[in-house]
């Protein structure tokens, strides 16, 4: 199995990492195992670390919080206790029965909570749920952490006799107390303690008259305290007692010390489980503060796709200072497996190969990583790194020839398993024999099949990343006009140094920018431009895209709603034509039926007049009844037409509605109520008319031409009836 190097880790700042991660350890323990963590390559114990830290996150934010899991560290017992006739303190039996208390909980929650939190269940698979340990403990062991008294028979009757004798003293010593009292004795503080023993303050010139023991003197020398004669030889017999009693406990802690030996497999498991829920904890903790979340492992292919991928120290940093933290894409996959960062300093190129690192580091090391969910991420047995002025005082060696020893090292190491992070490749030498130098490394690596990132102003290296097919060109952009760097990786293009430009803004001389200009080969500064140049312009038609991206939206949504107006328009016509259609007919009819009656006043014949109306009435039946059938026809099928087109619209509809939950809802107008004479206009419409009257929610509105009855929602206030506000 291949180990990281300890170079790469100190390159990418791993361990401040760590040192952060292990503020969230909740005990000290946790703590230094956290500060001791170091990536893996193991695939499966890695995709299960990751997995745990992953479910111990999301109980953060659920209603099933995982119990508290601290406990108190006990590797210094394990040792004791595997030793022949040890004796653990009480303290120690207290720790065990907490730590077994607080395991058997966490045993209980993670089995009824397997399905939300199965990698985490997978932890408890060597342990149990054991109540005996506990049971033990507080059997012999109060919650004062005193042995009780019916821990042994033994341990009982001493205890008895103790209470017993201890009552005597106190009786014994009252009565002296009084009798010297009496006899004027003792001085006005009657008594005092020493040694945790009650004794007379006896004046000094009468300490002969009181039979005891002196047990001390004041300063001045006219107390003297004595211990009653009787109340000594009670304490005697007192102070063997409590030997005894010590004796005991020391028996029954020594037998309960041989019960636990056997737990010793046991206990270690469970120490080891709390452990490691602490590491895990920790994780997710850290994972919780830096917004990280697991991304898609890709095990069968590799391939990076960071998405919005923040460097987490940068992003802590940055939060303390209330500055903005800028994220990045890059991706890495074996059509394009080496990326070459080129554009001017101070413009994120350094950051953005730290940040792949540092992140990839974390990742392997079972940490969850602060990126876009849609992110994925793939395992690598190697990473290599070489970033930063790495001059060797120690070996005399200048930084290039300290680069140069990191190349042999890479050369020895890379594979297809390998990701490099190489900062500035190259420099450090002659930019024409070390450029040179550096692109043939370069192709050894590319050949390689290795992955890797490099920075770099060489030109030549740009060349190379644009010739072959699985290395891309990525630039870090600029604002064209400002040269201000945006902190935005653009992938496929490379990106110029703006070495003239930079200078010209910091207001160096132009005629010596034009001199330095003409000291070097016209083909390169023509190159660079050419980049520079290319650069503005995508930059501009990016700009462009956007801005037609917007118009192109906004000609929709009108054409759509010209498109609703016309079709709302046609129908208008349509019962306009149909109306006049009416009326002509109204009228032809009028006009016979006038030359019939003018007829009748004439010869005044009934006859004629009769049959004439009954041919005109039938006349007009066949006609209506031609056109009903063919109207119904007609509206069948317009009806069928119309059923297929709302399908249609029915499936952009859903669409468009989703669309507009997503969007912000836009404030409505404060709704003005209409009165007669208001000039009005449809919502969808252009037309203005005004209102002949308002019944029922609806009202007339008059356009000059025709008027139409309109319901008051769909009309829109224009101005009031002129002299009215």
């Amino acid at each position: 199995m291949a180990k990281i190097p300890k170079k790469t880790l100190e390159d990418l700042e791993y361990f401040e990492v760590l040192r952060q991660c292990s503020g969230f350890a909740i005990t000290p323990l946790g703590k230094e195992a956290c500060l001791e963590i170091l990536p893996i390559t193991e695939e499966k114990q890695l995709l299960n670390d990751l997995k745990a830290v992953s479910e111990f996150r999301s109980s953060f934010e659920n209603e099933n919080r995982i119990p508290n899991h601290g406990f108190e560290p006990l590797v210094s017992v394990f040792s004791l206790l595997s030793i022949e006739n040890s004796v653990l303190d009480i303290s120690v039996f207290r720790v065990i029965a907490t730590n077994t208390e607080t395991t058997n909980t966490l045993l209980q929650f993670l089995s009824k909570f397997k399905t939300y939190y199965p990698t985490l269940f997978g932890f408890t698979e060597e342990l149990y749920v054991d109540k005996e340990i506990k049971k033990t403990i507080d059997g012999v062991i109060d919650r004062f952490g005193e042995v009780r008294d019916n821990a042994s028979d033994s341990l009982y009757l001493i205890r008895k006799q103790i209470q017993q004798l201890r009552s005597k003293i106190s009786s014994s010593f009252n009565k002296a107390l009084s009798q010297y009292q009496a006899a004027d004795y003792l001085d006005d503080i009657r008594e005092s303690v020493i040694d945790n023993r009650r004794v007379l303050a006896v004046k000094a010139m009468h300490r002969r008259k009181v039979k005891g023991a002196i047990m001390g003197s004041s300063k001045t020398g006219s107390i003297v305290f004595m211990e009653p004669e009787t109340t000594n030889a009670q304490n005697r017999e007192l102070q063997n007692l409590l030997f005894e009693e010590g004796e005991e406990i020391k028996k029954i802690l020594s037998q309960l010390t041989d019960y636990f030996r056997p737990h010793l497999p046991y206990l270690k498991q469970q120490h080891k489980f709390l452990l490691a829920l602490d590491v895990v904890y920790s994780k997710a903790r850290y994972a919780q503060e830096i917004d990280a979340i697991l991304p898609v492992i890709e095990e069968k292919k590799r391939s990076i796709q960071y998405k919005a991928a923040y460097h987490p120290l940068l992003l802590q940093s940055h939060r303390l200072e209330n500055k903005v933290t800028h994220p990045q894409d890059v991706y890495l996959h074996p059509e394009k497996r080496i990326v070459v960062i080129s554009g001017p300093n101070a413009g994120g190129k350094s950051i953005t190969l730290k940040t792949v690192g540092l992140l990839q580091l974390m990742l392997q090391s079972g940490m969850l990583i602060p990126v876009h969910e849609s992110s994925t991420a793939c395992l690598f047995q190697q990473i290599l790194t070489d970033i930063g002025d790495n001059q060797s005082i120690e070996n005399h060696l200048s930084t290039y020839s300290y680069r140069l020893k990191n190349m042999k090292y890479f050369l020895r190491k890379c594979n297809a398993n390998t990701l490099f992070l190489i900062d500035e490749f190259g420099t450090g030498s002659d930019p024409e024999l070390g450029g040179a130098l550096a692109e043939v490394i370069l192709e050894d690596f590319y050949q390689r099949e290795a992955f890797g990132i490099i920075t770099t102003h060489y030109s030549n290296l740009k060349a190379l990343a644009n010739e072959l097919p699985y290395m891309v060109n990525a630039n870090m952009q600029f604002d064209n006009k400002t040269l201000e760097p945006i902190y935005k990786l653009m992938m496929g293009e490379a990106g110029s140094s703006f070495t003239f430009e930079v200078a010209q803004k910091n207001g160096l001389p132009f005629s010596l920018i034009n001199r330095a200009k003409k000291k070097i080969e016209r083909g390169k500064v023509r190159f660079d431009a050419t980049i520079a140049k290319l650069q503005k312009e995508r930059s501009q038609m990016m700009k462009t895209g956007e801005s037609l991206k917007a118009k192109e939206t906004k000609a929709a949504v009108e054409s759509e709603r010209m498109e609703e107006m016309n079709a709302k328009l046609k129908a208008k016509l349509v019962s306009y034509q149909e109306l006049f259609d009416q009326n002509q007919r109204m009228i032809v009819l009028g006009n016979k039926i006038n030359d019939i009656a003018e007829r009748f006043f004439e010869n005044n014949k009934k006859r004629p007049l009769i049959a004439e109306l009954l041919r005109t009435i039938e006349t007009e039946n066949a006609k209506r009844k031609r056109k009903t059938a063919s109207v119904a026809k007609k509206e069948r099928e317009t009806k069928k037409k119309l059923n297929e087109e709302v399908k249609k619209e029915l499936v952009v509809v859903r669409k468009e509605k989703k669309k507009q939950k997503k969007q912000a809802i836009i404030p409505t107008k404060p709704k003005i109520s209409l009165k007669v004479g208001d000039r009005v206009r449809m919502f969808d419409g252009r037309s203005v008319g005004s209102i002949d009257a308002i019944e029922k929610q609806k009202a007339v509105v008059n356009y000059g031409m025709f008027t139409t009855q309109v319901s008051l929602d769909l009309l829109e206030f224009v101005e009031a009836e002129k002299g009215k506000k």
